[in-house]
């Protein structure tokens, strides 16, 4: 059983900036990738940010340059640094892991408003 517990969301202003995390727990994780995805209000969920075991990244369009995924695989947490925040940031972020068998999980999801 992996649970995954997510902190960090809040209400911030424009310009400002809030961290996220996502940590793991249970046993034989085998974790492959870590990403951070959001749902806005009225709208599906799209990807903000993914890394893989190796490090590499890949960014939504919309948040290249201002948002920073980074990974401790010691404590199997994945973070999202978020700069620069703007009022199409706000919405509900989730993480998700994938492990080498395929199988994803989420988290509970936590969320990010940012105010005019």
């Amino acid at each position: 059983q992996v649970q995954l517990v997510e902190s960090g969301g809040g209400l911030v202003q424009v310009g400002g900036s809030l961290r996220l995390s996502c940590a793991a727990s249970g046993s034989a994780l085998s974790i492959k990738n870590m990403g951070y995805y959001r749902q806005p209000p009225g709208q599906q969920r799209e990807l903000v940010a993914v890394i893989t075991g190796g490090g590499s990244t890949n960014y939504a369009d919309s948040v290249k340059g201002r948002f920073t995924i980074s990974r401790d695989n010691a404590k199997n947490t994945v973070y999202l640094q978020m700069n620069s925040l703007k009022p199409e940031d706000t919405a509900v972020y989730y993480c998700r892991y994938l492990n080498i068998y395929g199988v994803q999980f989420w988290g509970q999801g936590t969320q990010v408003t940012v105010s005019s």
